[in-house]
């Protein structure tokens, strides 16, 4: 049998373990320095800057596995479709803005570089369901006559998204608490929606464990 006709072997495990070292690596590295080079990455994951080229073809590369596999992680926390239709539009955004805040709070600096180019597209894919939830509380909320009617649902949806980026930037350099992150955002995505901030401070969670039904 020729070489050709070989089945596929799977990897050895060394190499297995030396690309699962690397994205560990990468991951607690580039949350205390979102700049920090492939060959920092590489010494914390106790191998040199050309075994990385083994396993990607770049950085850019290496972080892109690091922050989808977040993403996804991200998104299978959020709340389902079937939890959140039991609210009204405004507790359903209270609810993803708190459940994203949970989950993003203590890797505020990778999920700053996740939300930006070269790394956009490939978050989004991962997070297209939960965009999805939140355009759907919006046009539920503009129907309603709960939310803004100035724009359309899907447009009102980036708007909300923008903003609980804009308060994740804020934390991130002020070093606000979770506590007030979690309020901030909150505020800012139902502010956004065009409710006003004391109608919104109703819908804040009390503790970073509500689940949807507490909200409603």
């Amino acid at each position: 049998m020729t070489t050709a006709d070989q089945p596929g072997r799977a990897p050895r495990r060394d190499a297995t373990e030396n690309r699962a070292a690397l994205v560990e690596a990468a991951r607690t590295v580039l949350q205390g320095d979102p700049d920090a080079s492939l060959e920092s990455i590489a010494a914390a994951a106790g191998l040199s800057r050309r075994a990385v080229y083994g396993h990607f073809p770049s950085r850019d590369d290496l972080v892109r596995e690091v922050v989808t596999a977040g993403a996804a992680r991200i998104a299978a926390a959020m709340p389902t479709t079937s939890d959140l239709g039991v609210l009204p539009p405004a507790a359903r955004l209270a609810a993803i803005a708190v459940t994203l805040w949970t989950e993003v709070s203590h890797v505020r600096s990778m999920a700053r570089v996740a939300v930006r180019s070269p790394f956009v597209e490939p978050v989004a894919e991962v997070f297209a369901p939960l965009r999805a939830q939140v355009r759907d509380a919006c046009a539920l909320g503009i129907a309603e006559g709960a939310m803004r009617d100035d724009v359309d649902p899907a447009t009102l949806g980036r708007l909300v998204e923008g903003a609980c980026i804009a308060v994740l930037d804020e934390a991130t350099r002020s070093g606000t608490s979770d506590e007030d992150g979690r309020r901030m955002v909150v505020l800012s995505a139902l502010g956004m929606a065009g409710i006003d901030w004391r109608t919104a401070m109703l819908s804040e969670p009390v503790t970073p464990a509500l689940t949807p039904k507490d909200l409603a």
